[in-house]
């Protein structure tokens, strides 16, 4: 699990998994991402490639942003698979907000293989100036 701050550690895509219903090993891939900020917000982008909106769920749930959703790529028409690794494979990856984001304004957008989610700041944790006034 990772927490989207501003000193996000650079890690390498990994696979998690547990265990299934049978005791069988479950694996997930882990896509990987970049987290920027730019203002007030931050900004998540991940590489999902054959991802579409309808394969992809994001939910926040108690300050925990979970990306789900499986790679389906189609094999082309009059071909056989003699070896495939990115056909279909599930993808999970989760992120403990900090308290400083607005679950509730969260963003998605997904173009290309690519998605964007802007994690907007709650407006007491974003920069202001501060008026000064003659007396």
């Amino acid at each position: 699990m990772n927490e989207i701050t501003r000193q996000q550690s650079n890690r390498q895509p990994r696979v998690q998994g547990g265990e299934d219903s049978r005791g069988e090993r479950d694996r997930a891939l882990q896509p990987p991402v970049d987290i920027y900020e730019e203002g007030n917000a931050l900004h998540l982008v991940a590489d999902l490639p054959g991802v579409t909106p309808e394969s992809l769920s994001i939910e926040v749930d108690n300050n925990m942003l979970s990306l789900e959703g499986e790679i389906r790529l189609e094999m082309p028409e009059g071909m056989t698979a003699i070896y495939a690794e990115v056909r279909a494979q599930r993808f999970a990856r989760r992120f403990t907000l900090s308290h400083e984001i607005d679950g509730d304004a969260i963003e998605a957008r997904i173009d290309k293989g690519v998605l964007h989610l802007r994690l907007p700041k709650k407006p007491s944790h974003q920069r202001r100036r501060i008026e000064v006034r003659a007396a």
